[in-house]
């Protein structure tokens, strides 16, 4: 059945390794499952607490949105990617719409519940597929590399072998004598070895291995090295009964009348933007990384993917989990030999049992998934000798956007960067001509995104 439904053997995959590649694509992202309640609810900022929605419920939401929506992109779109809460979404969500404009949290996510309605209206018209269409194959493969490095990146952070400088230096050194980061480098150091001797399901075995030397490692330092409640810990209970009170909380459109029409409209807009190239540099990267993109650059049934995306942003909005998008680390789960939707099935169930197991999920600690996300990144990086560096038309857009996403922290940056320097430089040069309709669109649509403090600026919201 499972071969019938999901075309196994054309793809080239196994029962077996769907499920191993789905169990690393949740290892890999389980995290949001106790970082995104943590964000909503400001914890740790005493001033902010009791304007989230609650711990408890935002976690149960967290997991539910996460299983439904990434089950259903495995079974409508038969790719392997995963869909949760995103990050960056919901800091603007706590921070933009419930601290900076004063919103309830009800009505911060009715804000969320808009937007997705919106791109889902974009995806049945078919403007939003059209708009990755129209991507130039050089900038297609810039966002693939430019994901790459963030990821890599983001497991440098997570891990804790970069941190933050002093002032005049951005980014510096971890603290090496840290135990935290001594898991890190254990952890980079077993998956390393694992992926040169080609063992198989090396990611998801280096995340199980690590996590267990810093267990070991924690209740060494008197369960002092690693300060997240849960983390490294083997935990006292197992079940944990969800609490669906925040539920349908997130249809609060009540921003129009709070903050005015205008400041609702650019708000909605600026989200929006966010959350539509979010998606499409992921996708774009994953498919081209694993292959999928024909020679047009273009991912066969596109269309159910972006459908899944808008409707989980929705849902995530309705359900109080904030947007949910489609995940970056899904390419964990590709590296380990995910090619079809069952991969995402299994990372859903994964996320359901959640629900009733989050003290379990609880227990790995992002040290733990860094070297994963160290190994994938490098693996994303690898289509850069495509880029055609040496003609300027197209080598430097495409640089500007593979590295303003990892210096900026945003795949949305990065992509409008790439458009905007693209766009100008065909203009400069008397190319307009070549410009698709739609690339014009998103570049000027970008302007107004990197606009959008000048105009709130004047217009003094």
């Amino acid at each position: 059945m499972l071969e019938r439904w999901f075309d196994l053997r054309a793809k080239g995959t196994t029962v077996g390794t769907e499920i191993l590649a789905g169990v690393t694509t949740f290892m890999v992202m389980a995290y949001i499952i106790f970082v995104n309640p943590a964000i909503l609810n400001f914890s740790g900022i005493k001033e902010l607490q009791g304007l989230g929605p609650g711990f408890a419920p935002t976690l149960a939401a967290t997991c539910l949105v996460a299983g439904a929506m990434t089950m259903l992109m495995g079974l409508a779109s038969n790719y392997p990617f995963a869909v949760a809460s995103g990050m960056g979404l919901n800091a603007v969500v706590a921070f933009q719409l419930i601290v900076g404009m004063k919103l309830p949290w009800s009505a911060a996510m009715g804000v969320i519940f808009l937007e997705g309605v919106i791109i889902t209206i974009l995806v049945l018209t078919g403007f939003r597929e059209a708009v990755m269409d129209a991507i130039p194959l050089s900038l297609k493969r810039a966002i693939g590399v430019g994901i790459g490095l963030f990821i890599l990146f983001i497991g440098l952070f997570s891990g804790g072998l970069v941190k933050p400088g002093p002032p005049g230096v951005p980014v510096t050194l971890g603290d090496l004598k840290s135990l935290p980061v001594l898991v890190t480098l254990i952890g980079l150091f077993l998956t390393v070895a694992l992926m040169a001797l080609r063992v198989k399901g090396a990611l998801l075995i280096g995340i199980l291995l690590t996590t267990l030397v810093a267990i070991v490692v924690n209740a060494a330092s008197g369960y002092t090295a690693f300060t997240l409640p849960g983390v490294a810990v083997v935990p006292s209970r197992i079940l944990a009964w969800p609490d669906f009170s925040t539920f349908g909380r997130g249809l609060d459109v009540s921003i129009f009348w709070r903050a005015g029409a205008m400041a609702a409209a650019l708000t909605i807009f600026s989200i929006m933007l966010a959350d539509f190239f979010d998606t499409m540099g992921t996708v774009i990267g994953i498919a081209g990384e694993a292959g999928w993109l024909d020679e047009k650059g273009k991912l066969p049934r596109l269309n159910r993917i972006l459908l899944v995306d808008s409707l989980a942003a929705a849902f995530g909005g309705f359900s109080s989990a904030s947007s949910a998008t489609t995940y970056i680390e899904s390419a964990a789960g590709v590296s380990e030999g995910g090619r079809s939707g069952l991969t995402s099935v299994v990372t859903g169930l994964l996320f359901f049992l959640a629900l009733f197991f989050s003290p379990v999920a609880g227990v790995v600690p992002p040290q733990a998934t860094a070297a994963a996300l160290i190994v994938v990144g490098y693996l994303m990086c690898s289509i850069v000798k495509d880029i055609p560096f040496k003609d300027f038309e197209e080598g430097f857009p495409a640089l500007m956007t593979l590295v303003v996403m990892p210096f900026t922290y945003s795949i949305t940056n990065g992509i409008g960067a790439g458009f905007v320097t693209y766009a100008f430089i065909k203009l400069i040069r008397g190319k307009a001509h070549e410009l698709h309709g739609m690339m014009v669109t998103a570049a000027v649509a970008f302007v107004i995104y990197f606009a959008l403090p000048w105009l709130r600026m004047v217009f003094g919201f």
